[in-house]
């Protein structure tokens, strides 16, 4: 069945406001709390790219790949992310988060291993500790909700800096 053949999903904002209000409103208070520990907004956005690689995000990819590139992320990075593991573009820093990201992310396979909170632990505050954890909890969350309704990518544009 190709996308245009694909049936109509539910227009989750029209139908459930109050929730989609909610999880809005958690998207801000992750934000926030990234904000007051100080998470640089740019390894948001990588956390963010990240998790909706492994689930699969089209809508949510070309969303934060838009950002990131607004926000002066390079394409190398964008495009290595997937195997950053195997190239030497990122930061101790980032590489803690994106393994805390995927260990999130992949929580099914075996839970967060201590070695990899363990890592976290090395460069990041505790505070900051949970702001990862909240932003891949809600990056996740939309993922599911993009991906169950079929968002389609390609329309959203940045705002503004």
């Amino acid at each position: 069945m190709s996308n245009s053949d694909a049936i109509s999903r539910v227009p989750l904002k029209k139908i459930t406001p109050d929730v989609s209000k909610a999880m809005g409103s958690l998207h801000t208070a992750a934000v926030s709390a990234a904000q007051d520990a100080k998470v640089e907004p740019e390894l948001l956005e990588l956390i963010r790219i990240r998790a909706s690689q492994i689930n699969g995000c089209a809508f949510c990819l070309d969303m934060h790949t838009k950002d990131a590139r607004a926000a002066g992320e390079t394409e190398q990075r964008i495009y290595a992310l997937n195997a950053w593991r195997e190239t030497p573009f990122f930061t101790e820093r980032e590489r803690a988060a994106l393994a805390l990201t995927e260990a999130v992310t992949l929580v099914h396979d075996g839970r967060v291993p201590d070695a990899v909170y363990a890592e976290a632990a090395e460069v990041f505050e505790e505070d900051q500790i949970a702001a990862l954890i909240w932003a891949a909890t809600v990056i996740n969350a939309y993922n599911r909700i993009a991906i169950a309704t079929r968002m389609a990518p390609g329309g959203y544009q940045p705002a503004n800096k």
